[in-house]
Order: structure tokens, then C-alpha cells, then sequence
């Protein structure tokens, strides 16, 4: 699902990349006390995908990215240092993910922390781990569901929870028969186990699960299998030309009816929705499609801030507000002020340094201050206040592994393309159906 990924065969090639970054780690522990500080200015990563069929991933990221430094910046830096956005193109491969954590960790200036990694982050996690930089992370996959690793924080709800997600969504359509249609890349395949074991307790019946080859010309041999099995509801992750391709075959094949369709945090863009629209009909996308997301409410003061902000950076962020209600580029903005936050409470800019006080800005607890910005929060660590960072994406507050998780949103488009909520599906929901 979101930005997840689990590599097994190139393992060999992470551990060298573990050796090279060690020996070349951006962050030296002092004696005692703080660490030396950096001259000049700062740089956050966004490690995802920017090239390839995934490319969104990475544009989806770095909004959030660009977003937060940009009021950082404006509310005079971080300790004396204005911060910047710096791209790590992974590829949604592991191989160039390494290559480009490792070339990162060695040649970014001043790199303190990142956003992500994302899809292929079991292969590049142990890099930035190693190197003793902070990771805000956005992948779904499960191998961290329960991580010891100090530098890794989650700061959306895992991969298995989403597949747990949209169970619990068809089910309380009452869906009871469906048909799993999923690209056959790692990317996409992270929530299919929770997605097939969820939805069989809650009483569904799986009909056809279908893995696809990533941008075949035809899917009609799939297609077909689908059609003949009936299913009330397909669930589906797979990249914009690869679902359009099949949609398209499966409505032709269905006697140009659709089916309602569920699909993944990643078929929320509009680039999916675009190419799917085109190959079903614009109408059909805003009648059975739904996608299921870590849930944001996408309203209030800590939001005001974001999309303001957002909105007023289209020199960096073409067509921003695409991302005005993204979970993700939320969450990713979040991710940036809580290391920043960090930063001053530790009043030092090195990881080794902040890193455990993200806890302490990020925890509720009594006495403290509720901080909506990066801008508030400054002024009331100046103040000598203790406070707790509520964010575009909420209030995060992790477990003791690093962990968070929440409820998921039901979205889809209304006629006029903008983005849609056809409800919630709570923890408690999902609990019912994981216990």
C-alpha cells in the first residue's frame, strides 16, 4: 500500500551501503553535551519516488516538504539556520534507493533528517540508520511494525492497517463478494495480506485475486477471469496507466457496467484518478470509486496554516492545491516541524542530539502547551513552555516503537474532480476484525 515495500534478494547490496554510510555518517557525537553544530544552512531529505510510474509518491512528499520550510524559514530558521528540501529519488527500486541514500548521506550538506523512506524502505532504512539521521517515514510496510531502530519514526498507520481499512469499508457496504486486482510489485502488494485475512473473518468471500504485470498494453485475460467471478467490488492498487488499462477491459467485458471499486492510498492522486476517469468515464470514477487513507480532518486552525502556506508556493509546487486535502503531504509537512521542533528543544540541529525529543514535543501531557505551527511552537519553547505539536494531520503521539497509528477516511471525486469523504473507518472498527 502507501509507500511500503519488502526486498529480500538485494539485501547484500543494503548491507555494503550500511559499511560505505558508517564510515561517512553526517553526525559526530561530541564528548559530551551538544554535539558541534553545522555551519550554514540545513537540509531536510524527501527520499520517495520521483521518476517512474510512482512519481506522484515523490511530488506528494516534497509539498509537504516545501510547505514546512518555507514557514520556517519565514519565522527566522532553526537555531540561526535556514532549512531547505533536498530530493532523493529511491525509483520505487531498492537497488537505487541504496545508491541514492548512500550518495545522500555523503554528499547533501548538512543533511539532518528526512522525510521518508518510503516505498523501498526495508533496503534503505538500515542507510539512514546507520548514518544516525532522523527519519519522519511514510512507509506502510510491516516490518516495522515493531522496530527497535532509534532513528526511525512512522508517522502514518502501517500498510497492514489499510488493508484492514478497506475490509472494513466493503463490509460495512456489505460487499460479501469481491475480487483483489493488484499490481504484482511489493509496493502494491503490502496490504493484500491483511486486505484477504480481514475480509474473510468479517465474513467475505475473496471470488478472484488477480496480480498484474505493471503497464501491459491488455488485461483482457484478467479481465475476463473477474468478470466470470462476479464480485460485488474490486479492490485494487496498481499505477494510473495499469489500473486504466485493466478498468477499461473489465467494463468492456462487463457489458460496459461497472462495479463500486476500493482502492489504496496510492490511487488517491490525480493522476490516478485522471487516467482511470478517462478509461471508465469521468462519471463512473465519481459514482464507484472510493479510496481508502490514513484519516485527516483537512479543516481547522493547524490546517489553516498548511494549505495558507501550501496555496502561496506554486513557484515550488506545481498545481498545489492538489494536495490541500492529502493525507500525506499533511503528514509529511508534520514530519518537518516535528524535527524542527526538536531541534529547539534539544538546541541543536544534529540528530543525535533532537532525536529523543520528539517525544517531548510531540506527547500530550499535563502543563503543556498545544502548538499548532512551527511558529507557535518556537515562541513557546522561547517562553520556557513544554508543548505538545498538533499538526495539519493531527496530534501524533508514538509508541515505543516508534509507531502511530489512527482511523482511515473513505475518499473519492465529486464531478467537479475535487476530492470527496464518504466516511471513516475507526481503530475500533478495525480492531473488530484483527481480534
Amino acid at each position: 500500500m502507501n509507500r511500503s515495500g519488502q526486498i529480500g534478494w538485494r539485501v547484500a547490496a543494503c548491507v555494503l551501503a550500511v559499511f560505505v554510510v558508517g564510515a561517512c555518517g553526517s553526525s559526530t557525537p561530541s564528548t559530551g553535551g551538544i554535539s558541534a553544530q553545522p555551519t550554514g544552512d540545513i537540509n531536510f531529505g524527501s527520499d520517495s519516488s520521483f521518476t517512474g510510474p510512482n512519481a506522484s509518491f515523490g511530488q506528494e512528499q516534497v509539498a509537504g516538504c516545501y510547505t514546512a520550510v518555507s514557514l520556517i524559514n519565514q519565522s527566522g530558521g532553526i537555531l540561526g539556520h535556514k532549512a531547505h528540501c533536498s530530493i532523493i529519488d529511491n525509483r520505487n527500486d531498492p537497488a537505487d534507493g541504496v545508491a541514492a541514500a548512500t550518495k545522500a548521506v555523503a554528499t547533501i550538506s548538512n543533511l539532518e533528517g528526512t522525510l521518508g523512506p518510503g516505498g523501498v524502505a526495508t533496503a534503505t532504512e538500515p542507510v539512514y540508520e546507520a548514518a544516525k539521521i532522523t527519519m519522519m517515514a511514510d512507509t506502510g510496510d510491516s516490518a516495522f511494525n515493531q522496530t527497535h531502530d532509534t532513528y526511525f519514526w512512522r508517522i502514518t498507520p502501517p500498510d497492514s492497517a489499510g488493508g484492514y481499512a478497506m475490509a472494513v469499508w466493503a463490509l460495512k457496504q456489505n460487499y460479501t463478494s469481491a475480487a483483489a486486482v493488484f499490481s504484482n510489485d511489493t509496493t502494491a502488494q503490502t496490504s493484500v495480506p491483511t486486505l484477504r485475512s480481514g475480509y474473510k473473518k468479517g465474513g467475505g468471500n475473496m471470488v478472484a485475486d488477480i496480480s498484474l504485470v505493471p503497464d501491459q498494453s491488455s488485461y483482457q485475460v484478467e479481465a475476463a477471469r473477474v468478470v466470470a467471478a462476479h464480485p460485488q467490488v474490486i479492490f485494487t492498487e496498481a499505477d494510473s496507466q495499469t489500473d486504466a488499462t485493466f478498468f477499461k477491459a473489465f467494463q468492456q467485458l462487463n457489458g460496459g457496467q461497472m462495479v463500486p471499486i476500493i482502492g489504496t492510498a496510492p490511487t488517491i492522486t490525480a493522476d490516478w484518478a485522471k487516467a482511470v476517469g478517462n478509461a471508465i468515464g469521468s462519471a463512473n470514477l465519481v459514482k464507484y470509486y472510493v479510496g481508502l487513507q490514513p484519516y485527516v480532518a483537512g479543516t481547522g486552525p493547524s490546517w489553516d496554516v498548511f494549505n495558507t502556506a501550501l496555496l502561496a508556493d506554486s513557484a515550488e509546487i506545481p498545481n498545489p492545491s492538489q494536495w490541500s486535502a492529502d493525507a500525506y503531504s499533511m503528514t509529511d509537512y508534520d514530519g518537518i516541524n516535528i524535527m524542527a521542533l526538536a531541534m529547539l528543544a534539544a538546541k541543536s540541529v544534529v540528530p543525535i542530539d533532537y532525536n529523543n525529543h520528539i517525544i517531548e514535543v510531540t506527547a500530550p501531557g499535563s502543563g503543556k502547551t498545544d502548538v499548532i505551527s512551527f511558529a507557535d511552537g518556537k515562541a513557546a519553547l522561547a517562553a520556557g513552555k513544554s508543548i505538545h505539536y498538533i499538526g495539519a494531520g493531527g496530534a501524533v503521539n508514538f509508541n515505543q516503537y516508534h509507531n502511530y497509528g489512527g482511523d482511515f477516511s473513505a475518499n473519492g471525486y465529486d464531478a467537479s474532480g475535487n476530492p470527496t469523504t464518504a466516511g471513516v473507518v475507526s481503530a475500533a472498527d478495525i480492531a473488530k476484525i484483527t481480534t
